[in-house]
């Protein structure tokens, strides 16, 4: 039997049923291409080519030390195969100037005596090779501080210097390599205000830290290596000898000195263990010889640098871009495998995948493979202030308004697990939508969080949408980052091919989006990242 019902819930029940359909519309997904997604999963999984990339990269043609012969032959092979590929506007587009040039083209270390072993060590970037074999009595002088420079100020001409306190090194109870839980990725996702995060470390090389060193602010520790460096020229030592400051089991982690000078005396990264018993010797007072041969040179006929940029022209939007990219150049100590070969490979299999699946995009998409990363995220600065705005001016170009996003990869090998906001929280659905296409591959895990050390920051410097993918650990920072053991074999298959097809759909998906990804506000005008 009815009854009446009363006014007062009656007003309630049609409020509810009226505001229903805009939580729908509130709450309704992206719309996501599925038979995209499955073309980009078929032309990856069934015909990939990343790991062709990457050898040309890695064995064939590194390491790639911005502007050494390997670097430019890298780049005019890229070139090439994306024309190949039948990629608009595939160059190498020059910036600069960026400085000297540098290469290792022969080394040899040794102990001599008291017995002879053979000592895992390289070259420091942009220092001056020994004009032939050299063989002295080793000396143990520990410089970590001014005034160390002052107690050894004339008793280092012709000796072989090392410069190092000794470390101790621990027993490894940890694995080298790992992977994010469960747990670890929900903590990510659980954050409110941006914090800093992991990230490919880009920004200006340099010798390591010493063990032992005290601590020093950004300032004082500039100084303090600039004063170093030239306390080095002054005093003339055969060759400078450095413990690598992180890293055991025969891995050694090393950087540069400056390049904008050419005589930087002989410096040389030795591992841990090789040191630590030279030192040893030496604390007992027992003499120990070293021999070194080692031919560097440097290359200064042409300072500027260039980035590798390719585009696959849009439809209906081609006025507008969406950006994928990676750096290109690396450290000479391995081959540029991790860092950051696969990001760059990973950029150049995007674009094929794209390219060959004959994905019809609204939007351009432009490929760029960045030099100058490693010494300061010069090669993206540069195009970045060149394309888009100034940062110390912050005055946007009409192509800065035309720019949807820029995706990087600089994590190495590990595969994408979530992707870093940046701080921009109105990003946050799209991605989340954009991520359920793709459960089969990655739980998705999208994180406020900023991260920082790579090129991503060049574009969020002026307030355009950039971007870093969330990537497991692996062994990056253990054993591969800035390392001897920075090679193609640490790179693995599966993780490379899962990475190509989720930035392959993001990259589309970004492109064929009926409105560009929303930005956070302009910054005020700062001194920008990287620069010369």
């Amino acid at each position: 039997m009815l009854t009446r019902m009363p006014r007062k819930i009656l007003l309630a029940i049609l409020a509810l049923l009226v505001s229903i359909p805009l939580l729908i519309v509130a709450q309704q997904p992206e719309r996501v291409d599925l038979s995209a997604i499955h073309k980009i999963k078929t032309e990856e999984f069934e015909h990939s080519k990343v790991m062709d990339i990457l050898y040309n990269l890695t064995d064939r043609y590194g390491p790639r030390l911005t502007n050494s012969p390997q670097f430019r032959a890298a780049g005019d092979w890229a070139v090439r195969q994306l024309q190949d590929w039948g990629l608009s506007k595939a160059h190498l587009e020059k910036w600069g100037p960026f400085g000297n040039g540098w290469e290792c083209d022969s080394f040899a270390a040794s102990m001599v005596e008291p017995t002879y072993q053979t000592l895992i060590a390289m070259p420091v970037a942009w220092t001056m090779g020994t004009e032939g074999p050299v063989t002295g009595e080793a000396m143990l002088a520990p410089i970590s501080t001014p005034a160390d420079l002052d107690k050894f100020h004339g008793k280092l001409e012709g000796k072989i210097v090392l410069v190092s306190a000794p470390r101790e090194l621990t027993f490894p109870t940890t694995p080298l390599a790992s992977r994010y839980t469960a747990d670890e990725l929900n903590e990510m996702t659980l954050d409110v205000i941006p914090t800093g995060g992991r990230g490919g470390r880009g920004g200006r090389g340099g010798p390591p830290a010493q063990p032992g060193q005290p601590s020093m602010t950004f300032a004082e520790m500039r100084a303090f290596r600039e004063r170093q460096q030239v306390f080095w020229r002054d005093e003339k030592p055969a060759v400078v000898v450095q413990i690598s400051s992180i890293g055991d089991s025969g891995t050694l982690f090393g950087g540069g000195a400056n390049r904008e000078h050419t005589d930087n005396p002989p410096q040389v990264i030795l591992a841990a263990e090789h040191y630590n018993r030279i030192a040893r010797l030496l604390q007992h007072e027992v003499p120990v010889k070293l021999s070194f041969d080692i031919k560097n040179r440097f290359i200064t006929d042409n300072p500027d640098s260039f980035n590798v940029i390719a585009e696959i022209p849009g439809g209906a939007k081609a006025d507008e871009l969406v950006m994928v990219g990676g750096h290109f150049d690396s450290w000479h100590y391995g081959t540029g495998a991790t860092d950051n070969g696969a990001g760059a490979a990973l950029a150049m299999e995007v674009m094929r995948i794209l390219k060959s699946a004959n994905l019809k995009m609204d939007r351009t998409v432009r490929m760029a493979l960045w030099g100058g990363e490693e010494e300061g995220l010069l090669g993206s600065a540069a195009y970045v202030k060149e394309h888009f705005a100034d940062p110390t001016e912050m005055k946007p170009t009409a192509e800065h308004g035309k720019v949807s996003g820029y995706f990087n990869i600089d994590n190495g090998t590990g595969r994408i697990r979530g992707i870093y906001l940046q701080g921009n929280e109105m990003a946050r659905p799209i991605f989340e939508s954009w991520f359920t296409a793709l459960k089969d591959l990655t739980p998705g895990a999208v994180t406020i969080r900023n991260t920082g050390g790579t090129d991503h920051q060049s574009f969020d410097s002026v307030g355009l949408p950039g971007f870093q993918f969330i990537q497991d650990p692996m062994d990056y920072g253990t054993r591969t980052h800035h390392s001897n053991m920075d090679v193609y074999d640490r790179i693995q298959q599966q993780d490379m091919e899962q990475m190509a097809v989720i930035e392959a759909a993001f990259v589309y998906n970004a492109a064929t989006r009926a409105e560009k990804l929303p930005r956070k506000d302009l910054p005020a005008p700062h001194a920008g990242r990287g620069g010369q």
